[in-house]
């Protein structure tokens, strides 16, 4: 029996015109943003989070994914959920699939925001890419239980010395994240050439880098910003590893909430 395609899970939260879609990473869902999603409330956004397929209550498509493929569904979540002004924030993997989004939709996206990524794989040295397949794929190839396999991956993401609630959560939510989901979600990742959508961004945005982040390493994002977004502001948070949303969450908040009311709003 074939099993009818469901739309992914997402939440809404707070009210208004400007609304910020968060896109999560191959670790984790939804649940780690809810420090994030409870700052921007209060700030006066409305905010759209989603469980990307196969993340969290969303099922995995059963022919797995594509960040095309997540662009485009990201898209249909702003048509289902849009305001007069959208902005995509994207993280890791969701920064991958941000510029997507905005290919899709480039009327209804009115700014883009890159957490922690160089938005393509091709863009990581020989060395990082076959070290970030060592420490997430092949364990799992291996036998190795998912857990087991990302914890001390995902601990190494983070800046020395980080900690807190908002780590504490991050850690745990992406501890939860399924297997077979992740190893899509890579193998996504590695097939996907981001460059023309990055090249193609038309509309204010942001490169945001962790001092300390391995993935997202901050002379790639730089690399980013000078050869395809030059347009593109950028802000490296120092003693924050990948997530520095979570590490250094005030500095993290800063700059984004400068760049939507000084560079999006005032382009609207």
């Amino acid at each position: 029996m074939t099993t009818a395609y469901r739309f992914p899970d997402y939440q809404v939260a707070g009210s208004g015109d400007t609304t910020v879609f968060l896109l999560h990473g191959a670790y984790g869902s939804k649940d780690y943003f809810r420090y994030e999603i409870e700052t921007l409330v209060r700030e006066g956004l409305r905010v759209v989070a989603w469980d990307a397929p196969g993340y969290g209550l969303s099922p995995l498509p059963p022919d797995g994914l594509a960040i095309e493929r997540l662009g485009e569904t990201a898209a249909c979540l702003i048509d289902r959920c849009g305001t007069a002004t959208n902005i995509v924030l994207g993280h890791s993997m969701g920064g991958i699939t941000a510029p997507a989004v905005y290919a899709a939709r480039p009327g209804k996206v009115h700014g883009v925001v890159i957490s922690a990524t160089v938005g393509s794989f091709s863009q990581k040295s020989p060395e990082d890419q076959k070290t970030f397949l060592a420490e997430r794929v092949e364990p799992l190839r291996a036998g190795n239980t998912f857990r087991d396999t990302a914890g001390a991956v995902i601990d190494s993401m983070f800046a020395p010395g980080s900690k807190g609630p908002m780590v504490d959560l991050v850690r745990e939510v992406a501890l939860g994240t399924h297997a077979d989901t992740f190893c899509a979600a890579i193998t996504a990742i590695t097939l996907y050439d981001g460059e023309p959508n990055l090249k193609n961004l038309r509309v204010p945005t942001l490169l945001l880098a962790g001092a300390h982040d391995k993935v997202g390493r901050p002379e790639g994002m730089k690399s980013v910003q000078a050869q395809f977004v030059p347009h593109a502001e950028y802000a490296c948070i120092p003693d924050a590893g990948h997530y520095a949303f979570a590490e250094q969450h005030e500095l993290f908040n800063g700059h984004l909430l400068r760049f939507i009311r000084e560079r999006v709003m005032a382009a609207r």
